[in-house]
């Protein structure tokens, strides 16, 4: 960013070049800013400085708030969003919104035109059950155990795709659902790959 700053101003240029130029900068501000912010945030749940403000929430509704806002980017590429299930689970909800928003944006990510990413809820008598799945290029075994690490980046014609994805995502993913007491996992086979998450019903000690 800098380089390119200075090369706009080691001449002078009209107003359409320094336009442009401002706005790469600013996409590229916005990209950095969202990251020191994700970092920030790992930084303060690894040292137990992120208190969870919980409430009693319905999964179902807070997937359905997704759907709407993801829906511009998923029909610009014929996506399908569809989901089925309920469960209501006693947790925070704007953080579980970023998580589930964090699966869901990776998810239509990936998923090739046309076809359906499914969202699947459902609840036992301790548990809430969230299944995010998509269509599209397996991820190979030996890196499914590394997905949800900080940074990591799986091979980008198959996965990222995207300079915007540094690889914090599904680690904030993760350290959401675990500071609620919850599980996270992922298994990708035969062209399908399917994020499951579980949280408690209940407040946990």
């Amino acid at each position: 960013m800098m380089m390119q700053t200075q090369v706009t101003l080691s001449r002078e240029r009209d107003t359409v070049d320094y336009r442009a130029n401002l706005q790469s900068n600013l996409e590229e501000l916005e990209r950095m800013s969202r990251m020191v912010s994700d970092m920030l945030f790992l930084a303060k749940a690894d040292n137990s400085l992120v208190a969870p403000n919980r409430e009693m929430i319905d999964l179902r509704e807070e997937v359905a708030k997704l759907f709407d806002f993801y829906e511009a980017l998923a029909s610009a590429r014929h996506i399908h969003l569809a989901q089925s299930g309920m469960a209501t689970v006693f947790a925070d909800r704007l953080m579980i919104q970023r998580a589930l928003s964090n699966m869901l944006s990776n998810a239509i990510r990936f998923t090739p035109e046309g076809m359906t990413v499914e969202v699947t809820i459902g609840e036992n008598a301790d548990q809430a059950m969230i299944a995010i799945a998509n269509p599209g290029p397996e991820i190979p075994a030996e890196h499914l155990p590394r997905i949800f690490e900080r940074f990591y980046r799986i091979d980008a014609a198959r996965r990222e795709g995207s300079t915007e994805n540094v690889g914090l995502g599904l680690a904030i993913a993760k350290s959401i659902v675990e500071m609620h007491g919850g599980t996270i996992s992922a298994e990708s086979v035969k062209w399908r790959t399917c994020f499951m998450v579980t949280l408690p019903r209940r407040q946990v000690a």
